[in-house]
């Protein structure tokens, strides 16, 4: 008997392409290494892929395909906004979902039994961001933003977190002004730091490029909480234009003794180095297929197992609880890193700020 796993991931635009790709490589690596240990119970492990497309109406959709499907549980998703429509129907059908990479807080209305999740909450990595920011000794921080649950999210939690500690962060409409225009904003509000709370390639990348010519701002930082430069699509994009930009990062110092084996897996799988959502999308399955060898592929006792889980991963070992004002239950936490790209070597990282 087969057993299957819901997988959402975004595999065409308007979706992050590359992350889906990332999230997908790490799912199916995890899958394919499940069955050749013997599968769940002897039994083959498969998975099933829908493209969310960064859509949530069409990830709520596939979840309603799933529950019809008898998957055993859900995995995957990057957009924040998308896993929210997901977690939320899944909760509805009482079907067990697995959030590998999105960080909304609030990725349900309600405390749920039925979802857990991966990734870092929002709350706590950018926090940790804004602390990087204050030690940098930057108190007036511009945020690009373009309307959206999740940017919205972010922006608060900067200001809730810098404004108590002598800052101030100033929004500017991403969609209201010209690249130029953000470049006059941010010389007339004297801002020493410009986070991009946008979409990539547009408008993020014209406004590097604007901001990177401006000699007015050649010492403002520009910052990407989100992760936008991770992917070599950034790169690609901006050449070195595009290093020197923080970001956050979800890996630990050094990966475990697992994690190190399936980094050399993944960049034979990807061509290129993984980034921390591949890693991620291993986790899940890596955390699923226990999880059914242990409690069967009923979709109430897998639900009811994430407080026992206790499962060695690629970044650490992975645990769930209940964290306050977070209403799935959460790994906490993930390592979290603020990184970039180094403008020497713009295919180089270097690690700025751990937390």
């Amino acid at each position: 008997m087969i057993t299957r796993i819901g997988a959402l991931v975004p595999l065409t635009r308007p979706g992050w392409i590359e992350a889906g790709q990332h999230v997908l490589a790490g799912l199916e690596l995890a899958v394919r290494e499940v069955n050749n240990a013997g599968g769940i119970g002897g039994h083959p492990l498969e998975l099933v892929v829908r493209d969310t497309a960064a859509d949530p109406e069409r990830a709520a959709a596939a979840v309603d395909e799933f529950a019809r499907l008898g998957v055993a549980a859900v995995a995957g998703e990057y957009h924040s906004v998308v896993a929210r429509a997901a977690a939320a129907r899944a909760d509805a059908l009482g079907l067990p979902f697995l959030c590998s990479s999105a960080v909304l807080d609030a990725l349900t209305e309600e405390s749920t039994e039925w979802v857990a999740r991966l990734a870092p909450a929002q709350s706590h990595g950018w926090r940790i961001y804004a602390d990087f920011l204050l030690g940098a000794g930057h108190r007036r921080i511009a945020v690009a933003t373009q309307p959206s649950v999740y940017w919205a999210s972010g922006a608060g939690i900067l200001r809730d977190h810098v404004t108590p500690r002598g800052g101030t962060v100033i929004e500017l409409d991403a969609g209201a002004l010209t690249p130029a225009a953000m470049c006059d904003a941010l010389v007339d509000h004297r801002a020493t730091a410009l986070l991009l709370l946008v979409g990539h390639p547009e408008p993020a990348v014209p406004i590097v490029r604007s901001v990177r010519g401006d000699q007015r701002l050649a010492d403002s930082m520009i910052g990407a909480p989100a992760g936008q430069p991770e992917f070599a699509e950034w790169a690609a994009s901006l050449g070195r234009d595009g290093a020197g930009i923080p970001f956050l990062r979800y890996l630990p110092e050094r990966l475990t003794p697992l994690g190190a084996r399936v980094e050399t897996a993944l960049r034979e799988r990807l061509g290129q180095a993984p980034s921390f959502v591949a890693f991620e999308g291993y986790d899940a399955v890596t955390v699923l297929a226990d999880v059914l060898r242990s409690h069967g592929a009923d979709r109430a006792r897998i639900a009811a197992s994430w407080p026992t889980v206790t499962v060695e991963g690629t970044r650490g070992t992975i645990r769930f609880s209940r964290t306050p004002g977070i209403s799935v239950w959460q790994w906490a936490w993930t390592p979290v890193q603020v990184v970039d790209r180094d403008p020497a070597d713009p295919d180089r990282f270097r690690v700025l700020h751990t937390g």
